[in-house]
């Protein structure tokens, strides 16, 4: 039974026999019973009845060859191919250079064949016909209308804003280095050959498996970007901005909902979060107007003028205050009113430099009026007084202790000087306080 043989006319484009390893010439035998891989032989080793494995010399099989004819008597199979390829290499009309690759057609027997059989064939000719008409009207069904796109912005190379894109591409629509970028290492030297066990080849079979696993991944994370707009990084701070800022903390902590929810679920979960913010925080506004005893809105546009002009009042004396503390000692007063004046301009307040001249210490910190100073007990008040230290300073600096010692197990007072980052005496001080009085232990 004689078949078309599937490789050019290049003998180094053809398998190796299986029995004496060399290139196959036509004819030659292909076992019709094992395979795939198909079982190739060539006519010596097929007559001398070659056996490997599971393939015996009884096993049907068939004569591979092209030598037959197809289109036209005078043409065989194997020269069909060979003037296909040649019109693909040559160009279509290059009837001499065609006839030159051939070697067994002339010019004119080319042209003619080519013209009769692929050209001017009435089957061919209706063929492309109807594709053509089928193109025609999947084009014309199916237009698609334009839409504007917000394509992510192309910067230069190794820019800001390239850097902040994290390294995408937008012309290629990628990134300079993937997820899990060297998932590939791991296939480099894996080659499935007939000769390995079954284990072997399972275990191959596997890791395939789990590259696949990882490719999905890469392309799962690649989906969420992209349907997110989290290329854009710029883009996305400024929207992210437009909150208030306890619910910019919370958009913060809902964003790694982003990869269950899609983006317009997603937009949605956090606007909810944000009206149900304000909502709260109405509610608590509207608590206050009932307990201060208001019960209706022009008394509470009133309480509010009031109230904002007794934080004012508060602030001033508060500062007073501070001056009254400064006023006996010329050059530490003078140190106030420039650290002051600073603020006022928005520098960052100077730190005064120490005097050698034996100045004496500053007083006792005032803590009258001051936020934070009703959570303190007489000792932390005793403690933020001498230390100099700010109740909402202090209360902030003891729950990250406390914190870190609960983490820990135990806390030294170098880990705390590496946490609160303020003076090594005030933290040394404040370090031996919430030992001495049992809210953190040494480690």
């Amino acid at each position: 039974m004689e078949r078309l043989a599937s490789f050019s006319s290049d003998p180094f484009d053809k398998p190796p026999c299986r029995g004496c390893s060399s290139y196959l010439t036509e004819p030659y035998v292909k076992c019709a019973e094992c395979g795939p891989p198909p079982f190739l032989l060539c006519l010596q080793c097929f007559t001398r009845g070659f056996e490997y494995k599971k393939h015996q010399s009884d096993h049907t099989y068939e004569i591979m060859t092209s030598d037959f004819p197809v289109l036209d008597p005078n043409w065989t199979a194997q020269e069909e191919m060979s003037l296909l390829e040649a019109v693909m290499d040559c160009g279509f009309g290059n009837w001499q250079d065609v006839a030159n690759q051939m070697c067994t057609k002339s010019k004119e027997e080319c042209e003619k064949h080519y013209m009769k059989h692929f050209i001017n064939n009435p089957l061919f000719a209706s063929t492309l016909l109807n594709l053509k008409q089928a193109e025609e009207a999947q084009h014309h069904e199916t237009a698609i209308p334009f839409q504007s796109a917000d394509d992510p912005p192309r910067p230069t190379f190794d820019s800001l804003l390239s850097r902040d894109m994290a390294g995408y591409m937008p012309a290629r629509a990628d990134f300079v280095e993937e997820f899990d970028n060297y998932a590939e290492w791991d296939l480099r030297d894996i080659d499935f050959v007939e000769d390995d066990s079954d284990i072997l080849h399972a275990l191959k079979i596997a890791v395939v498996d789990i590259y696949h696993s990882r490719l999905k991944e890469r392309q799962r994370r690649k989906k969420i970007i992209r349907d997110h707009g989290l290329i854009n990084l710029r883009k996305f701070q400024i929207l992210e901005r437009r909150y208030p800022k306890e619910v910019q903390e919370l958009y913060e902590t809902m964003r790694r909902f982003a990869r269950i929810l899609g983006p317009v679920e997603h937009d949605k979960f956090i606007e909810s979060h944000a009206l149900e913010f304000e909502l709260r925080r109405e509610i608590k506004r509207l608590q206050e107007y009932r307990a201060a005893g208001i019960t209706n809105f022009c008394s509470a546009r009133t309480y509010d003028h009031l109230k904002k002009s007794r934080d004012e009042e508060r602030m001033k004396r508060t500062m007073l205050s501070e001056v009254l503390q400064y006023i006996q000692d010329s050059s530490a007063c003078q140190q106030w009113l420039s650290r002051q004046a600073d603020i006022d301009s928005g520098l960052t307040p100077t730190v005064p430099v120490p005097s050698t001249t034996g100045r004496r210490s500053a007083p006792p910190l005032n803590l009258t009026g001051l936020p934070g100073t009703e959570k303190l007990n007489e000792k932390e008040k005793e403690l933020c007084q001498m230390v100099r230290l700010v109740p909402g300073a202090y209360l902030e600096y003891k729950a990250a202790l406390v914190n870190e010692c609960n983490k820990q197990g135990g806390l030294r007072l170098a880990q705390a000087r590496a946490l609160i980052k303020i003076d090594v005496n005030k933290t040394r001080k404040i370090y031996d306080f919430l030992i001495r009085e049992g809210y953190i232990t040494k480690a």
